[in-house]
């Protein structure tokens, strides 16, 4: 089985991007990216999303997330990734909810933190997290939603862990102690869906992530997000897309 492919990048990491061709395919990364943006122009599209790339953009993708991007050359700023790990805040919890946003001014502390970064002066480490959480809070209050509480937040990130797993309303209830009734008036409430509706919408997701990133079999894709009837997964995936997985990747790849 041949995966999407996923670069690794330990730790953390910043880099000016002035002089730079970032022109890239889809693929996905298993830590966080955070592309600030002075000048740019170009397109970024994440998880089939497509953003127009401009002056003063930024772009946080969460683990997991596909992206292809082209940005032109002449765009300035700053490409930041780093692994869960190295900061587990929930301001970057709540940040990361959002992909994209569209700032004023994106001169966000980021030379200082190049400057520690390549310095490592004692402590710094800890001034990096704490100009990042700086950041995160100035993201955070330009949201276009509110920030979603912590228990929708984490049945997402359980969701995307146990989907190849766990596929019911109650596996998710009672890996959150609460009752099924409970979990879809949180998820009603947040996002006006129910939580089986969430969860599908998820699968759907990954099969389209796997479709496209990948040259696995669709098979393949069905074992690897617990089907082992291929036939149902064919059903399922083309009743909420309106595309079998043949067609939708002829059609989209």
């Amino acid at each position: 089985m041949q995966h999407i492919p996923i670069r690794t990048n330990p730790g953390f990491s910043i880099r000016d991007i002035k002089g730079m061709d970032m022109v890239q395919s889809l693929h996905r990364h298993d830590f966080y990216y955070l592309l600030i943006l002075q000048k740019g122009a170009g397109t970024h599209s994440i998880d089939f999303t497509d953003y127009t790339i401009r002056d003063h953009s930024i772009f946080l993708l969460r683990p997991g997330q596909v992206h292809l991007i082209h940005l032109h050359p002449g765009s300035t700023g700053y490409l930041i990734q780093f692994h869960q790990s190295f900061d587990p805040s929930p301001l970057l919890r709540n940040a990361a909810q959002q992909n994209h946003y569209q700032l004023e001014n994106s001169d966000v502390g980021c030379a200082q933190i190049l400057e520690e970064f390549t310095r490592q002066n004692d402590k710094y480490e800890e001034v990096i997290k704490s100009l990042l959480h700086i950041l995160f809070i100035q993201l955070i209050r330009t949201q276009q939603t509110p920030a979603t509480n912590d228990q929708l937040q984490t049945l997402q990130d359980l969701i995307a862990t146990n989907i190849h797993q766990y596929k019911q309303v109650s596996d998710y209830a009672a890996l959150l102690h609460l009752s099924s009734y409970q979990l879809n008036a949180i998820t009603k409430s947040a996002l006006g869906k129910t939580c089986s509706t969430l969860i599908n919408d998820h699968i759907i997701l990954e099969a389209k992530r796997q479709l496209l990133a990948t040259t696995n079999l669709v098979n393949e894709i069905a074992w690897h997000l617990g089907y082992e009837d291929v036939s149902y997964f064919i059903r399922f995936f083309k009743k909420h897309s309106g595309y079998s997985p043949e067609a939708f990747r002829q059609k989209f790849k």
